[in-house]
């Protein structure tokens, strides 16, 4: 006989009978009361940088209030005075609450750290850099906040507003960093290289980097093959990390844009990096708007509603660090869940709890678009739009799955 039990993340579990007996006590009371106790962490951390006086923590500031103002059902938490846990907008979820009549919906999240302003120097120390330089380091991802406004009553560090030079700095202290950390490692790989215990990859690696860095160029830049890159990952260089520039402008040109915020599309466009507009101002005065203010706001400023700074620097730092969204829909509630891209079906089931991967069996799965066309999961099935997927299926963009397994 099999046993079905419905749990609190809305999905089924089913125990075979050469479990259910011994294990449906235990494996039960852990599944409805604790799904997240053993759950796998997609902690990803993205850290905001920028001088000092560029907009950086209102910037911060405003997503960790529109976080906890627009997401009442999420989770909100600041982790550290300068952690905070920020919900990604999804339009999607209301709409697979809707089809299965869910009590509430779970919106997946990001993590941005608000690291203090770096300064010329910092890679020797100055201005605390060396504290600010290991936040970053901690980091999977970089958003670097550019002052693209004049404002004679924010005084910049530099005495004069230049978006590029800006950027320069910022990327040459990473770079210099990072230079001293691969000469250090070089010099001990090098003894190491005729023991056999450096790798010829890894003299390669860091080789190339060394050109690059002295360059003054982001680690990013070079050349390397996957293998050379997975010899040096330890290191944690920080201009290797993946970058997104947001132009921080008064609120007349959030709409357009102005002339510093096309040198810095023009610099990003020769990284192969992307540039939000965001107004820190703008963005700090919306989270104290009902929706119908918001609207007339936007409006007046020539901008639509879902594509505020904000709204944009969120689904960019998603893409940046190639994560996917599946979700999991019940009455219970909708749920989203994030994972990287290139994740199997049992690994994505591990993100909810470490059980469900290691007693996958299959994951039942339809396309949102399918389960939208079809109105309803019993209609999408009669349609034969619901899969059966094994351990071999890469979880795709969108996929609302339900998956099966034995404790």
């Amino acid at each position: 006989m099999m046993i079905t039990t419905l749990f609190a993340l809305t999905r089924t579990v089913r125990l075979q009978p050469s479990t259910a007996a011994a294990q449906c006590g235990s494996a039960t009371r852990l599944a409805c009361a604790a799904p997240r106790a053993r759950q796998m962490s997609m902690a990803l951390k993205t850290g905001i940088v920028g001088l000092p006086n560029v907009g950086k923590s209102t910037l911060f500031n405003a997503l960790m209030q529109e976080s906890q103002a627009q997401a009442a059902n999420f989770p909100f938490c600041t982790i550290e005075p300068n952690t905070g846990v920020v919900a990604v907008p999804d339009p999607k979820l209301k709409v697979l609450a809707d089809i299965n009549n869910s009590r509430k919906t779970v919106p997946t999240s990001l993590s941005f750290v608000d690291i203090a302003g770096l300064v010329a120097g910092a890679s020797k120390g100055e201005g605390l850099g060396n504290q600010f330089l290991a936040n970053i380091r901690e980091c999977d991802a970089i958003v670097h906040v550019v002052r693209c406004f004049e404002d004679e009553n924010i005084v910049h560090v530099s005495g004069s507003v230049d978006a590029l030079r800006d950027i320069e700095v910022i990327s040459l202290e990473l770079a210099l960093s990072d230079l001293a950390q691969v000469e250090r490692r070089l010099q001990r790989a090098s003894k190491d290289i005729k023991s056999g215990k450096t790798k010829a990859e890894e003299m390669s690696a860091l080789e190339k980097l060394r050109v690059v860095l002295d360059e003054g160029r982001p680690a990013r830049q070079a050349e390397l093959t996957q293998e050379e890159w997975s010899t040096v990952q330890s290191l944690g260089l920080l201009s290797a990390k993946p970058v997104i520039y947001a132009a921080n402008v008064q609120d007349s040109d959030l709409a357009g844009g102005n002339a510093m915020v096309e040198d810095v599309r023009k610099h990003a466009e020769s990284e192969g990096a992307s540039v939000v507009v965001v107004s820190a101002q703008v963005e700090s005065e919306l989270v104290d708007l009902d929706n119908d203010e918001r609207t007339s706001f936007l409006e007046e400023l020539g901008v639509a509603r879902g594509e505020t700074g904000l709204e944009k620097l969120i689904a960019q730092v998603y893409k940046l660090l190639d994560l996917r969204t599946y979700y999991t829909s019940g009455e219970t509630e909708t749920k989203a869940w994030t994972i990287k891209k290139g994740m199997l079906a049992p690994q994505a089931a591990g993100v909810i709890h470490s059980d469900f991967e290691k007693g996958f069996i299959k994951a039942e799965t339809v396309a949102y678009d399918d389960l939208v066309a079809a109105g309803s999961m019993k209609a999408a099935k009669e349609a034969g739009m619901v899969r059966a997927e094994g351990k071999e299926y890469e979880v795709q963009e969108g996929d609302v799955l339900l998956f099966r397994f034995n404790v």
